[in-house]
């Protein structure tokens, strides 16, 4: 406990400042943030016996964050995305030279790896522009992250307090009905409080965002949980002392940022 809370106060300090320090510490944090994510995504995989095209795949997603930096801050034309395309289908060619038992196998969870971790992470990176086309806000990024962190800080609390019911055992045996409306009760807390700096934005449409990250983020968890217990893994990596990987940490966040963007994006646009 004492070496994971001292990793969640560094972490969470780091965290903070990426989101704080500007447009251009938002873009390379959350870059390089993505590629781990990632690269643990394949590592997780590869005990399968699984090869994905791991090299060809973070330069890729290298590339899709960037030219969505790229769109955000420079004004880019979405022609630019093009340039993906030839990367996409080397992954085909690729295969081609490698004699693997299950090609397709190692196409498909290649591109699951873009779907799964990239794309999410351009959603939630793109939460910082949603408001003004062009300019940095780090007013929905952060409240994001307010939010995830109540939630899985309120689910953890009420469970060991109160859980009784299991959520979803097969997937996660600790995770209870309690835990899960404790987490809804602190998020919705902490995004009236949010409410009350950020005034721009109307609380109920606070209330909302919490109401989904609540949902989709504990789904996200859930989807983790489904992945690793299908292959044997404890957790997806070591970086973070106390806490296992980034995938672990951002779980949530990959189900629930693309909801949320669109949720925001229908409502603020």
């Amino acid at each position: 406990m004492k070496t994971r809370a001292i990793t969640a106060f560094f972490f969470t300090i780091v965290m903070l400042g990426s989101i704080l320090l500007g447009a251009y510490t938002f873009t390379f944090f959350y870059l390089i943030l993505s590629l781990v994510a990632l690269f643990e995504f394949f590592g997780i995989i590869k005990t399968a016996g699984i090869r994905p095209h791991r090299n060809i795949a973070l330069f890729a997603a290298g590339l899709i964050f960037l030219l969505t930096a790229g769109y955000h801050l420079l004004q880019f034309e979405n022609k630019f995305m093009l340039l993906i395309v030839p990367l996409i289908f080397s992954v085909f060619v690729s295969e081609l030279y490698k004699k693997e038992k299950i090609p397709f196998s190692n196409i498909a969870y290649t591109f699951v790896g873009f779907v799964y971790v990239t794309v999410p992470f351009c959603f939630f990176y793109s939460l910082g522009f949603i408001q003004q086309a062009a300019e940095y806000n780090f007013h929905l990024p952060l409240s994001f992250l307010l939010m995830l962190w109540a939630s899985d800080t309120g689910q953890y609390l009420f469970g060991v307090k109160f859980g009784k019911r299991r959520l979803f055992e097969r997937h996660s045996p600790k995770k209870s009905w309690e835990g899960f409306f404790g987490g809804i009760f602190t998020t919705l807390l902490v995004s009236f409080l949010i409410s009350l700096f950020f005034t721009e934005i109307h609380p109920l449409i606070f209330g909302g965002m919490a109401i989904l990250i609540v949902g989709f983020g504990t789904l996200g968890d859930l989807v983790e949980s489904m992945l690793k217990r299908s292959l044997d893994v404890k957790d997806s990596g070591t970086f973070l002392p106390g806490h296992g990987g980034f995938l672990d940490r951002f779980d949530g966040l990959l189900i629930a940022a693309p909801v949320v963007y669109t949720y925001l994006y229908l409502l603020l646009k």
